[in-house]
This record gives C-alpha cells, sequence and structure tokens, in this order.
C-alpha cells in the first residue's frame, strides 16, 4: 500500500491498571515520533476493555486515548471490536493501517515510524519481536527464553503484542478468529496463505511482561511457566 493516512493502535486490555499506563505512555512516545515524520498521518489508540472488573477504565480516561467495551471474555474477540471501531473511526478504509500490542508490553519510540515506512514499501503484514522484561523471570527462565528465540530479522515468531497489518488486507483473510488464544497466530498464517506480502522484523522489539500468572489457556505465561519447570 501507499504511505497509511491513518494508524490505528489497537491493545485489548482485561484487568490491566496496573502495566496499562506503561504500555500507554510508550505508545504516546510512538505517535509523537511517527507525527515528526508524517505530520498528516492521523492517529489513534484504541482500548479494548475486555470484561474488566478493576479500574483499567480510569487509567484509559486519564491517558485520553479511546475505550471500547467488550463483554467476549475471548482475546480474539476483543481484537476484532477493537479493529473495526478503528475501521470506523478512519474514514478512508483502503489507508488505514492496523498496529497491535498488548495491555502488558511496551512498544519502542520508532514501533509505529517503522511499521509505516514497511506500509509504504509495499508489504501488507509486519510481524515483529517480543521479549519479557529480565527483571521478572529467574537466570535459567530468560536464558531458556533465549535459547528458543531469534530476535532478527526473517524470525519464525507470531506475538499479537507486536504486529502490524493494513485493514484491507485483515478483511481479506476474514479477520481474528474468536479465539481464546493464537488468534493472532491463525491471522498471519491466514495471510501467509493468501500470498499477502509480509516481513518478519527484529526491528521493532517490544518488550513485555514476564508474568506467570495464567490469563489464557496456552498463552505466554504458560508458555513461560513451561519454561521454568
Amino acid at each position: 500500500m501507499r504511505t497509511p493516512s491513518a494508524v490505528a493502535v489497537v491493545i485489548p486490555a482485561r484487568d490491566e491498571e496496573a502495566l496499562l499506563p506503561a504500555c500507554l505512555e510508550s505508545v504516546r512516545v510512538a505517535r509523537e515520533v511517527l507525527r515528526a515524520q508524517h505530520p498528516t498521518v492521523r492517529t489513534e489508540v484504541f482500548v479494548v476493555l475486555d470484561v474488566c472488573r478493576d479500574d483499567t477504565a480510569g487509567v484509559v480516561a486519564r491517558h485520553g486515548v479511546r475505550a471500547v467495551t467488550s463483554r467476549a471474555g475471548n482475546v480474539g474477540a476483543a481484537r476484532a471490536l477493537g479493529v473495526e471501531t478503528a475501521a470506523d473511526w478512519a474514514g478512508d478504509r483502503s489507508r488505514l493501517w492496523i498496529a497491535s500490542t498488548d495491555a502488558d508490553s511496551v512498544v519502542p519510540p520508532h514501533w509505529l515510524l517503522t511499521q509505516v515506512r514497511l506500509a509504504a514499501e509495499g508489504h501488507d503484514l509486519v510481524v515483529g519481536t517480543v521479549s519479557p522484561r529480565p527483571v521478572d523471570l529467574s537466570p535459567d527462565v530468560l536464558a531458556a527464553w533465549h535459547a528458543r528465540h531469534t530476535l532478527s530479522d526473517g524470525h519464525e515468531h507470531v506475538h499479537g503484542a507486536n504486529l502490524g497489518f493494513s485493514l484491507e488486507a485483515y478483511h481479506h483473510v476474514g479477520g481474528f478468529a474468536p479465539l481464546p488464544v493464537h488468534e493472532d497466530v491463525e491471522l498471519v498464517e491466514a495471510m501467509r496463505r493468501a500470498s499477502l506480502d509480509w516481513v518478519a522484523t527484529g526491528a521493532i522489539d517490544v518488550s513485555t511482561s514476564g508474568r506467570r500468572t495464567v490469563r489464557a489457556p496456552l498463552g505466554f505465561a504458560s508458555y513461560l511457566e513451561g519454561l521454568g519447570a
């Protein structure tokens, strides 16, 4: 696609009042970096409040971004709702770029700028890397993580905490499935099967929580728990 006319950041959140502030602050910086280089590209942030029982909604309000309420209790459905809300906001859907991350993650300053550059080069999908925060893990678990992960260009990993894609490509494959886990993997595999132009990059590594409390069966926390078993 051409340089996107709008970029929407979609963040699902369930009871994330403690970690969401750092996520939103990092996204704010990434928006400023993008705006400095592309002042005409509109940006907005959509936090999907998925059956939240804490003050996540208050965090969203204090940061001045958009809240979307979901009662699905399902991360795939929450991401999908966020994307469709962003599509309604954008107006020109043909040039909307979606940047996906998670509420317990912190994106680098050049996160959006790099995605926009890759989109302008013709990529429909950008698959980034994710690293757990070292302070959250024991040395043994951290070493096991790095032994199993490549953080360079051409990596094979898929994380909903670090994806970018055009709205047209997203709709072409039917969007996020309402899955409780691996909805990100399913979407990326569908885009690859459809022969869309994609790139796996190590240039925009996202830092994410290394918590071991399981939020989704067989999700990231479960994977870390397995490394420490």
